[in-house]
């Protein structure tokens, strides 16, 4: 349901392009990971690989499971909270193993939150944490990485910016972009290596997304 929603309402908003490096694929149990900028990436990333005919489950802040209809719709669709720090954080792993053995892919957002700027612009992805990596070390998981770019246009900043954002989204229809990388696998070394393997892999096909937009200030960083 969410990624028929995503994709029927992401096209009111913005242009959407997808592209794929010639090695990507989304084989069953493979972890997804991208990058996070806006509130509205989630749902843009989850249009673009509907798109693919990819439908994941998503590990989300535990908040959303409070909005009643929206909480009811994640926990149906079998989607991972996650209770930052929280001692109930370690249990979000476990239920996203669970997922990947039974075949699903799972999404998740390594940064584990937004950045603090004001502004629209394009940015590589901060620092990741090391649940990618203890995640993909537990299951023997292959990672595709996927980056986003143009989401900020559609929202970013302050409350009062996101709101004005969404509201003139439809008129402004900014062009968005999702690149799909070729997997990757994370094995040997500690969490530390492994986590800056992920985050390399995903920072290159955010600039492969932000190329696409045009953006030289991305492909410089």
């Amino acid at each position: 349901m969410l990624s028929r929603a995503a994709h029927a309402l992401v096209p009111a908003v913005g242009r959407l392009s997808v592209t794929c490096d010639p090695g990507a694929e989304f084989a069953p149990g493979s972890i997804v990971a991208a990058n996070h900028s806006s509130l509205a990436d989630p749902a843009i990333v989850m249009a673009a690989l509907h798109r693919l005919g990819v439908t994941p489950v998503i590990m989300a802040t535990a908040g959303l499971w409070h909005i009643p209809v929206l909480g009811r719709v994640l926990t149906r669709e079998g989607h991972v909270p996650v209770h930052r720090r929280d001692r109930r954080a370690a249990g979000a792993l476990d239920l996203a193993a669970q997922a990947l053995q039974r075949g699903r892919l799972v999404l998740i957002y390594a940064e584990g939150g937004l950045p603090r700027r004001k502004d629209a612009a394009e940015a590589a992805p901060g620092d990741f944490r090391t649940g990618l990596a203890r995640l993909a070390e537990l299951t023997g998981a292959p990672v595709v990485p996927v980056g986003q770019a143009g989401a900020r246009r559609v929202t970013s900043g302050g409350t009062i910016k996101q709101i004005a954002g969404l509201v003139t989204a439809p008129l402004r229809r900014p062009d968005l972009h999702v690149h799909v990388g070729a997997p990757i696998v994370l094995a040997g070394d500690n969490n530390t290596v492994r986590t800056a393997r992920a985050r390399t892999a995903v920072t290159t096909a955010w600039r492969t997304a932000a190329a696409h937009l045009g953006d030289l200030a991305a492909l410089a960083a």
